[in-house]
C-alpha cells in the first residue's frame, strides 16, 4: 500500500501567499460594492446603474478573458501569469478612483477584469501540482477563504478608512500596494507539473496540448460526466444570491435604518470570522466527508445548504434587533465559505491533469456570467422597478426572490454528490485507455 503523499512546508506557505494575493483580489472586485453608499450618491448612479458596474460590465470582461486565461495557465509559466494580472488590476484600481461618473468607472471595470480573470484558474492548477487528491478540499478551501477575508476586508475599509480619506484615496492606496505585491510575485519560482514529473524512466514528456486539444478534452470531459456538469449548475444557481447580495449595503442602510459606516464596521467583522470559519469547516469537512463515505464532497454541502435554507429566507424578513438577523449575517459569510473547497475541487477532479485550469476557468465564467451577473443587473433592475411603482421594501423583496431561486442549487449538489464515484472510475479508465473518449 502506497504511503500517503507529503506536503512540504513550502506548499503550505505558497498556499498562504496565493490566499493573500486572492484577498487583494476580492477586496479589489468588492470595494465598488462595499463602497456602494457613498459611490451611488456621489455619482449619481441608478441602481440599474450600479448592478451594470458591478455586474455585466465587470464579468463580461473577467469571464471571458477567464476561459483564455485558463487555458494560457495550462502552458506557460504561472507565477509570472499571475503577476502580470495582478499588476494590470492593481492599476486599473488606482485609476476607478478618479472616476467622475457611470462611463469614467466603467471603461476601468471592464479591464479590472481581464486582470483578475488570470488569478484563480492559474492558483488552482499550481495547487493541484502541490498537493495531492485527498487534501486537495482543504487547500482549494484555505485558497478561497481569501472571498470572505477579502469581503470583509473591503467593508472594514469603507466603515474605517471611508470617512476618514475618501473612497477615491482607498482606490488609489490598494492599487499601490497591488503593484507591490505583483513585483514579488514575478520573482517566484514555478511548480512543476505533476502529470509531467510522475511520467516514468524512459518514457517521453507529451506534448503540450494546443487550444484545440484541450477544447476537445473539455467537450469529453462535460459530455461523459454528470456529476461535473450538476456541480457547475448548482454554483450557478448558488450564485444568483450573491450576485445580488451586492445591494446588501443599500438594503441595510435604506430599509434596515443602519449608518453607512458602521453597518460596514460590523459585517466586514462578522464577515471575515464566518467566512474563514466556513472555507475551512467546507475545506477540512468536504475531504473528511468523501474520505468516510466515498460519496462526492457535493453530498456534503448539500446537507449545508439543506440546514442554512431556513435561515436565509428568515433573515430577509425578520427585524434587525433581533438575533435570527445576526444569525443570518453571518450565516450568509458561513455559508458562501463552505461552498467553494467542495465544488473547485470536485470540477478538478473530474477532469484529465492537462486541463484543470482550463475547467476551472470554465467553471468561473458560468459562476459569473450565469449567476453572479444575471443576480446583480436583473436585481438592479428589478429593484429600480419597485421602486418606479411605489413597493415600500424594494431591497426586501428583490432579495428574498433571489435567496429563493439559488436554492435550485440543493437537489443539483445531491445528484451530484451520488454520481461522483462513478463518474471519477470513468475518468481515470479513459485516461489509462485514450480510445475510449471516442
Amino acid at each position: 500500500m502506497s504511503q500517503p503523499e507529503k506536503v512540504t512546508g513550502g506548499s503550505y506557505a505558497f498556499l498562504l501567499f496565493l490566499m493573500f494575493l486572492n484577498v487583494m483580489n476580492f477586496v479589489d472586485r468588492q470595494l465598488l460594492a462595499s463602497f456602494a453608499n457613498f459611490i451611488v450618491p456621489d455619482l449619481e448612479l441608478s441602481n440599474t446603474q450600479f448592478g451594470l458596474l458591478t455586474g455585466l460590465v465587470f464579468l463580461t470582461f473577467y469571464s471571458a478573458a477567464g476561459l483564455f486565461m485558463g487555458v494560457l495557465a495550462d502552458t506557460v509559466n504561472r507565477t509570472r501569469l499571475i503577476a502580470v494580472g495582478l499588476g494590470l488590476w492593481s492599476i486599473l484600481t488606482a485609476a476607478s478612483g478618479a472616476a467622475k461618473g457611470f462611463a469614467s468607472l466603467a471603461l476601468p471595470r471592464m479591464f479590472i477584469g481581464v486582470g483578475e480573470s488570470i488569478m484563480t484558474p492559474t492558483s488552482m492548477s499550481l495547487l493541484a501540482d502541490r498537493f495531492p487528491s485527498e487534501k486537495l478540499g482543504f487547500a482549494s478551501g484555505f485558497y478561497y477563504m481569501g472571498v470572505p477575508i477579502g469581503v470583509g476586508v473591503s467593508l472594514l475599509i469603507v466603515g474605517y478608512l471611508g470617512p476618514a480619506i475618501g473612497w477615491r484615496n482607498c482606490f488609489y492606496l490598494l492599487g499601490a500596494l497591488g503593484i507591490l505585491l505583483a513585483t514579488v510575485m514575478w520573482f517566484m519560482r514555478e511548480t512543476p507539473r505533476r502529470h509531467l514529473v510522475e511520467l516514468k524512466t524512459g518514457e517521453t514528456a507529451p506534448v503540450t496540448p494546443s487550444f484545440k486539444e484541450i477544447m476537445a478534452q473539455l467537450i469529453i470531459a462535460l459530455r461523459t460526466s454528470p456529476a461535473l456538469v450538476m456541480t457547475i449548475l448548482g454554483g450557478v444557481a448558488f450564485h444568483f444570491i450573491l450576485g445580488a447580495a451586492t445591494f446588501d449595503q443599500l438594503w441595510y442602510v435604506h430599509e434596515r435604518g443602519f449608518e453607512r459606516a458602521e453597518i460596514a464596521q460590523i459585517t466586514g467583522w462578522i464577515g471575515i470570522v464566518a467566512g474563514i470559519s466556513g472555507n475551512l469547516f467546507g475545506g477540512l469537512g468536504g475531504d473528511w466527508f468523501l474520505k468516510k463515505t466515498g460519496i462526492g464532497r457535493p453530498m456534503f454541502l448539500f446537507a449545508i445548504l439543506v440546514v442554512l435554507a431556513p435561515v436565509n429566507l428568515a433573515y430577509r424578513l425578520v427585524d434587525p434587533d433581533t438575533g435570527w438577523f445576526w444569525l443570518g449575517v453571518f450565516v450568509g459569510f458561513f455559508q458562501l465559505g463552505c461552498f467553494y473547497g467542495p465544488t473547485f475541487s470536485t470540477v478538478q477532479e473530474l477532469v484529465p491533469p492537462q486541463i484543470r485550469a482550463t475547467v476551472v476557468a470554465l467553471y468561473i465564467l458560468l459562476l459569473n456570467m450565469a449567476g453572479v451577473a444575471i443576480g446583480v443587473s436583473a436585481a438592479g433592475i428589478y429593484v429600480d422597478y419597485l421602486i418606479g411603482v411605489g413597493h415600500p421594501q424594494p431591497y426586501t423583496t428583490a432579495l428574498l426572490w433571489f435567496t429563493v431561486i439559488s436554492f435550485l442549487a440543493i437537489p443539483l449538489f445531491f445528484f451530484a454528490g451520488r454520481r461522483y464515484d462513478q463518474d471519477q472510475k470513468r475518468l481515470y479508465q479513459r485516461m489509462n485507455n485514450p480510445s475510449l473518449e471516442s
